[in-house]
């Protein structure tokens, strides 16, 4: 039985962190630990303007925990930094602090690809703190927060939001929810890691992970053929069964070819 997750506050740590995100993976090594990182990352010179405490957070609070907990993910994403586009990468990264970031995945899940799909264009702050009020309501943090702690995650989802894309500022609090698309690129990274993750092929079409897109079923398996024709992997299906061949043995040589094309 899998074990429950809970909410945590962990994105109070730092929301996007999409530059301190990329200058650390241009330290990063294979094989650093987090306090490893954070003294590379002290003495690069990369981070002028940052505290040496704040540079600590940064690492062991919001980059570890999204990026180190499998030890292929940092190696990976730094070898696509410099080759993937910045919102190509900015939606990696969105995919890895979502997994991290439970309250965050749930959020867009449920209550922005919700109001997408409802014609709605907006989302104020007050939405936000109801989600939060709800799940809090509902069990899904380890102890009740407290209207201070809703009031400030609720914010930092918002924050995250935008930060990742997925909102633009349309007033002090209100955003306005933007036209978020997986791109072609990062559709065939998210495959292959759901495969390399040991998932059989009908289990990576009902992933999660592309919910976080606004992708249903059906939505998947277009967005797989479109792969198909480009050769990434072989895509065929035959009602509710599909099959999937897989162009390339590894994730490392998939990084390969996608980070050249």
């Amino acid at each position: 039985m899998s074990q429950q997750r809970y909410y945590t506050t962990q994105l109070q740590a730092g929301l996007g962190l999409l530059e301190e995100t990329r200058q650390l993976l241009q330290v990063y090594q294979p094989g650093m630990s987090a306090s490893q990182l954070y003294e590379a990352a002290l003495a690069s010179g990369r981070f002028p303007l940052v505290t040496a405490r704040r540079l600590r957070n940064i690492v062991v609070e919001c980059f570890a925990p999204r990026y180190m907990r499998d030890p292929y993910v940092a190696a990976r994403l730094k070898s696509l930094v410099d080759h993937f586009t910045t919102a190509e990468l900015n939606q990696l990264l969105f995919i890895y602090t979502a997994r991290a970031n439970l309250v965050l995945a749930d959020f867009v899940r449920e209550v922005y690809w919700a109001r997408y799909s409802a014609g709605r264009n907006d989302l104020q702050l007050e939405d936000v703190r109801t989600f939060v009020t709800n799940s809090v309501r509902e069990g899904k943090t380890q102890k009740p927060w407290s209207e201070t702690t809703i009031k400030r995650i609720s914010s930092y989802l918002m924050g995250c939001c935008a930060d990742y894309g997925l909102l633009t500022t349309t007033g002090r609090n209100q955003r306005s929810i933007a036209a978020y698309r997986i791109l072609p690129k990062v559709a065939a990274y998210l495959a292959y890691d759901l495969k390399f993750s040991g998932l059989g092929d009908n289990q990576i079409v009902s992933s999660s992970d592309w919910d976080l897109f606004g992708l249903e079923r059906t939505d998947v398996r277009d967005q797989l053929k479109r792969l198909s024709l480009q050769g990434l992997l072989i895509f065929q299906a035959a009602s509710d069964v599909v099959h999937i061949g897989w162009t390339y043995k590894s994730m490392e040589e998939l990084i390969d070819v996608i980070a050249q094309s």
